[in-house]
């Protein structure tokens, strides 16, 4: 790629932000408090909750237990994750769009999704071809070759991450964390996204497990989930000379599926779906040629 990405942001690292998030954690439970007509001495006898806690939860001062704050959530008839989210309010039209998609049965929801999709696809977002699926599934092998007959490039959002972040990958996680490499992540697909019309792009296997940043791919790019068993993800990463998944774990396979039953949901709303179990590489690449196609 000649195009750079976002501005490195220096990574630094970032700060306690703990009382901050108490202080706006309770005045978002005072203003949901007051919304209902509650006074604090009526949620506290609803919630079981002291009146003296409550006072110095909604004064910022209270770091108030789990299980009081889902007293307090049941007492306001609220979902726990609704009380806890601080912030800027969410816009009555995605509240109410929420509590009508909560009704829908699961095949009315995938109904729902798909009808969303069409009415509001991306442009360019059949020319943006996604692969996903865990290491060994043939995303880079076979990202290579389709990017090579489409003429297009192929990318590593690995790489890109890397470019934006500043700093090889392992530093991401080992300096900044979990949640600033899903941050990056995020960043380095809005980039790609708005500076490319066309692309092959090989994911991490677990941007399946980032529902913001997968729903972002899913509806910026054409996806394909490369399937294969566990057997065969295992065997491939081996022969690519990495050992570390055998290591002295024997529950090394378990461990990997689990891992694929508990992508495969996400997995599942891929555009395709091609398993690579059982064929060489050019064979792989005919069938993931026929699923674009088609």
């Amino acid at each position: 790629m000649t195009s750079k990405p976002l501005e490195n942001s220096s990574t630094p690292r970032l700060p306690d932000d703990s009382d901050a998030y108490l202080h706006a954690l309770g005045e978002h439970i005072r203003d949901l408090r007051v919304r209902r007509g509650m006074t604090r001495a009526i949620l506290a006898r609803d919630s079981g909750v002291s009146l003296r806690y409550l006072a110095q939860l909604e004064g910022g001062e209270g770091n108030i237990s789990i299980l009081r704050l889902r007293q307090v959530a049941q007492a306001m008839a609220m979902p726990l994750e609704e009380v806890i989210r601080v912030g800027p309010e969410q816009a009555a039209e995605l509240t109410l769009l929420g509590q009508f998609l909560a009704r829908l049965s699961p095949a009315q929801l995938v109904e729902a999704r798909s009808l969303l999709g069409s009415a509001f696809e991306q442009k360019n977002r059949r020319n943006r071809i996604a692969l996903v699926g865990l290491r060994g599934a043939g995303k880079s092998s076979l990202g290579k070759r389709l990017a090579a007959q489409r003429n297009v490039p192929f990318i590593e959002l690995a790489d890109v991450i890397e470019q934006t972040a500043g700093v090889p990958l392992s530093e991401v996680f080992s300096l900044y964390g979990q949640s600033a490499y899903r941050r990056y992540e995020r960043r380095s697909l809005e980039w790609l996204v708005e500076t490319h019309d066309s692309f092959v792009l090989s994911t991490g296997g677990s941007i399946s497990t980032e529902p913001a940043t997968f729903d972002e791919l899913l509806t910026s790019c054409y996806t394909v989930w490369l399937r294969a068993s566990p057997s065969d993800h295992m065997a491939r990463v081996v022969a690519q000379g990495d050992q570390r998944p055998m290591g002295d774990d024997r529950e090394a396979m378990q461990d990997l599926e689990r891992i694929l039953i508990g992508r495969e949901p996400m997995y599942r709303k891929a555009d395709a779906i091609v398993n690579t179990s059982g064929l060489d590489i050019e064979q792989s690449l005919a069938e993931l040629l026929k699923q674009i196609a088609a």
